[in-house]
């Protein structure tokens, strides 16, 4: 993980605060980003995917207050015991 100062390819309305990338590889690439779109903050992970040089979405999951965020992180710990 690490904190990214390179250009995230996401809309040019959103405008990135913070991004951590996750990981990056050729084809492939996950990042968690702070992002201010219509005067309001949001975090979001994105997925993308890289075909022929361009990076597309192929996934984005936003968290858009930090009550959300309590209820999928209590959620995600309580299934964490069943991955191997």
């Amino acid at each position: 993980m690490r904190l990214a100062e390179e250009k995230f390819p996401v809309s040019e309305i959103l405008k990135v605060i913070q991004g951590i990338t996750i990981y990056k590889t050729e084809k492939w690439w996950l990042a968690v980003l702070l992002l201010e779109a219509f005067g309001r903050r949001q975090i979001a992970t994105y997925l993308w995917n890289n075909k022929n040089g361009v990076w597309k979405r192929r996934q984005k999951f936003v968290i858009s207050n930090k009550t959300l965020w309590q209820q999928i992180s209590e959620a995600i710990e309580k299934l964490l015991p069943e991955l191997k």
